[in-house]
């Protein structure tokens, strides 16, 4: 078990609503009452990956990697990326309907993630070709050279495909909405169990802390992250643009989890098992 003054690493992802919701730690906002915390950044696949192996003591997850993590990991009562009948987008080069994509090749972010899960529910028989969330603009290269028939996207391009001129096929959030009348759980922080009961509630509290700073000092906020998140796609680098993607997953539900959030992650794991693409049923645990 770590002492109080070992550092407690802390992982997130590439995605700016992540960022938003540590900034006050990683800036020295907030007292951490001792605590030292060491920030890592990965895409999200990766981060699931660290996960599995117990590497980090805190980390942003898919929600779908929490069920081969629960064991080892509680999840955070906050932090999540919910998505209330919106999320990911499945996108083309060419007009297609969700029927038309049975059979053909799509890239995913990574096979822990959400996406990947309830595209798989939608349509099992897709080809799979995973292309990680970084650099940004490999997802949207792979589309305008019809490397891929069509991509889930989990990033901000969700916003800018349009000027691009790809084709929407599906938002995988209205599915799930239309499907089970709940909010699509994408993304979550868990925490370790062996940092014990003390640690992880006082940590908890801190990140809590963390992300009501960033709620209650918005544009301070944004302006961070503009001067510092220099995209390799340009037009990811929009104040307008980012504003919007924040609004959508970092925000008041994101200081905690609603009920009918927490109930979509059990339909979630539910769905996923019957479907066989979750391996055990999976028991929700949450941090306090």
């Amino acid at each position: 078990m770590k002492n109080t003054t070992d550092p407690i690493t802390l992982a997130y992802s590439v995605d700016s609503d992540d960022l938003f919701m540590f900034y006050a730690l990683l800036e020295g906002k907030i007292d951490t009452k001792g605590f030292v915390f060491e920030h890592q950044r990965h895409d999200t696949m990766a981060l699931n990956e660290l996960a599995v192996t117990e590497a980090v003591d805190i980390t942003a997850v898919s929600i779908r990697a929490y069920a081969d993590l629960s064991d080892n990991y509680l999840l955070l009562p906050h932090g999540g990326s919910i998505g209330v009948n919106y999320g990911p987008l499945v996108l083309s080069w060419k007009a297609l309907s969700p029927e038309d994509l049975s059979g053909k090749k799509i890239s995913i972010p990574g096979f822990s993630t959400t996406a990947y899960l309830v595209f798989k529910l939608i349509c099992p028989d897709f080809i799979p070709e995973v292309i990680p969330i970084t650099p940004f603009g490999r997802t949207f290269a792979a589309l305008q050279d019809h490397m891929v028939d069509a991509a889930v996207v989990i990033h901000e391009g969700n916003l800018t495909y349009k000027k691009r001129g790809f084709h929407k096929v599906l938002d995988l959030g209205q599915w799930w909405w239309q499907e089970t009348g709940l909010p699509l759980p994408l993304g979550g922080n868990v925490i370790r169990k062996s940092l014990g009961a003390g640690k992880i509630a006082v940590i908890s509290d801190l990140l809590r802390q963390s992300i009501a700073y960033a709620l209650d000092h918005r544009d301070e906020v944004i302006d961070y992250l503009l001067a510092r998140e220099i995209r390799d796609d340009p037009a990811l680098n929009d104040r307008t643009l980012l504003d919007r993607y924040l609004n959508l997953y970092a925000n008041r539900d994101t200081l905690e989890y609603p009920e009918a959030a927490r109930t979509g992650i059990i339909e979630l794991f539910r769905r996923g098992y019957e479907a066989g693409i979750i391996k055990k049923p999976v028991i929700v645990e949450f941090a306090p």
